[in-house]
């Protein structure tokens, strides 16, 4: 196993073989959770050929196998709010050190292998150098709960490149009210409070 850096990527061959890699590895998730984690094929190369965006590919013979996706500009990204960061942490960000991990990825096959602890190591060791900020999101079917999950996992693996504290910015949490008739009596018995009118 070997890690390739890139940035700027345009060349369709290789976009074709890291989207391959990024779709099977995000396939599993698509049904998961109520937003829409997997880009569309457009987004994905426009993300690609970015060139202020942090590319680290980590290759088993030639074949990548787990891909990191960094932004050093979260300005040019539609996930993060530019006004917040620069409220929260106005120095790092005047001085370009607020990046967010768009996306890490590994393939199915690689999952219970060393891949995670590679790619980490490798895709954060420039970050620790910088001593960047580093943002990053995660699902619900990654992160049930604040505590533990991919958020620790992912500490973790921070650590092994530098001392490293995490914070927490809050949750989204997704809501619906659904009209679809309902056939019991429970649902016609008023709210409490509600007045019925007789």
């Amino acid at each position: 196993m070997y890690i390739t850096k890139h940035s700027n990527v345009t060349d369709r061959t290789v976009l074709d073989s890291f989207w391959q890699l990024y779709e099977v590895s995000y396939l599993p998730l698509a049904a998961s959770d109520p937003s829409r984690e997997l880009l569309f094929r457009s987004e994905f190369d426009a993300a690609l050929a970015d060139p202020t965006n942090r590319i680290t590919v980590l290759r088993d013979e030639n074949r990548p196998i787990a891909m990191s996706v960094a932004a050093t500009d979260i300005g040019a990204t539609r996930y993060l709010s530019r006004a917040f960061f620069e409220r929260m942490y106005p120095e790092r960000m005047a001085a370009g050190l607020v990046h967010y991990v768009m996306w890490i990825v590994v393939h199915p096959d690689h999952q219970a292998s060393e891949a995670w602890f590679h790619l980490a190591r490798a895709g954060l060791a420039q970050e620790q150098e910088e001593g960047a900020l580093v943002v990053f999101d995660l699902p619900e079917s990654n992160q049930a709960n604040e505590q533990g999950g991919a958020a620790e996992l992912l500490t973790r693996l921070a650590r092994l490149v530098g001392p490293v504290s995490l914070e927490s910015f809050g949750m989204t949490r997704y809501y619906a009210l659904d009209f679809a008739p309902v056939e019991t009596d429970a649902a016609l018995a008023p709210v409490e409070g509600e007045r019925v009118a007789r």
